[in-house]
């Protein structure tokens, strides 16, 4: 797997990744009548990297690297991941994540934080637990799930040092 910055050429294949993720409504607050333009809005926010997970030549996985705030926050960051679904479980969140960690001690990040963890996402909180995250807050029933309704949504916190 190789994992590196995006380019303007990957944005069908970062596009096909995140459009069923986002339709699905279940692990992103973007809109999902948002389309293209809503998806690449919400995945390249001011001051983001993306970058893509390559195996063989195929995207199957996109990732973004922000400031997760302007000014006394900006030495803490904030990611988001999604996999291809044909590539689920096949360990490219894993590998994504593991970059960003890289990446962020790389640019001097102190810390990493996900702001909006949606409490029924468990497979990438577990995911995100063994790379030693914890859990610093909850909002409870904070995200419209489409199916299971208002649900709590998770801050989750890494310090970096």
């Amino acid at each position: 797997m190789k994992i590196r910055s995006a380019t303007p050429d990957d944005d069908e294949a970062i596009w096909a990744i995140l459009k069923p993720a986002i339709a699905a409504g279940e692990t992103f607050t973007a809109d999902p009548e948002g389309g293209r333009e809503g998806a690449f809005a919400y995945w390249r926010p001011a001051g983001a990297r993306n970058f893509v997970a390559e195996v063989e030549g195929k995207v199957l996985g996109t990732s973004y690297l922000r400031p997760n705030q302007k000014g006394g926050g900006a030495h803490v960051c904030n990611a988001g991941y999604c996999t291809a679904p044909e590539a689920r479980g096949q360990g490219i969140a894993r590998a994504l994540l593991a970059h960003s960690l890289e990446e962020a001690r790389r640019r001097g990040f102190r810390a990493m934080q996900y702001n909006f963890v949606v409490a029924t996402n468990t497979r990438a909180i577990d995911t995100w637990e063994r790379a030693g995250f914890e859990i610093v807050g909850r909002l409870p029933g904070a995200f419209r799930h489409p199916k299971q309704g208002f649900v709590d949504a998770l801050v989750m916190y890494k310090d970096l040092t």
